[in-house]
C-alpha cells in the first residue's frame, strides 16, 4: 500500500505543486552554492568548465561554449583567463590542426578541489543545523532527486 504525499493542510501534493517546490528549491541552493565556492581564485563560469574538464576530460572550445549555453568569444574569455593562471592547457587536436583541446592542469585540479571543498562546507553547516530526522528525510531526497535525473 503506498501513501499519498499529503500537504500540511491534509490535502494531496500535486506533481506540478511539487515539481515548483523543488525547482524553486534547487534553483536557490545552486546559485548559493555557487556564491560561496567564488572569490577571488576563480569565477562560477570558470568553476564549471574546470569541473566538466575534470570529469569529462579535454574538450574544444566549441564543446566547452556548447556544453555551457555560452557564445564562442565568451568561452574562450573564460580558457584564457584559466590558461593564465596555468588551470587548463591547450594542445593541437589530435585530428584536427585547426582547433585545440583544452584541459585540466594539475593546478586546476587542486583550485576545482578547494573550491568543492567550501560548497561542502557551506552546505554541511547547514545540514548540521537540521534536527536528524530532518536530516534523514533529506538523505532520501537527494538520492531520488539523483535517480531522477539520471533517468
Amino acid at each position: 500500500m503506498s501513501q499519498e504525499a499529503k500537504q500540511d493542510n491534509g490535502d494531496p501534493i500535486s506533481p506540478d505543486t511539487l515539481a515548483i517546490d523543488l525547482r524553486t528549491a534547487v534553483m536557490r541552493t545552486s546559485r548559493r552554492l555557487r556564491v560561496e565556492a567564488t572569490g577571488e581564485v576563480i569565477t562560477p563560469g570558470q568553476y564549471t568548465v574546470l569541473a566538466h574538464l575534470d570529469g569529462g576530460g579535454p574538450s574544444t572550445p566549441r564543446e566547452l561554449a556548447q556544453r555551457e549555453h555560452v557564445q564562442g568569444p565568451s568561452m574562450t574569455r573564460i580558457i584564457n583567463a584559466l590558461a593564465e593562471q596555468d588551470f587548463v592547457s591547450r594542445t593541437a587536436h589530435p585530428e584536427d590542426g585547426r582547433q585545440v583541446k583544452v584541459a585540466i592542469t594539475p593546478a586546476g585540479k587542486a583550485v576545482l578541489e578547494q573550491a568543492r571543498g567550501q560548497r561542502t562546507a557551506w552546505l554541511a553547516q547547514r545540514v548540521a543545523g537540521l534536527s536528524p530526522e530532518d536530516r534523514l528525510i533529506l538523505s532520501r531526497a537527494a538520492h531520488i532527486m539523483q535517480e531522477m535525473s539520471a533517468q
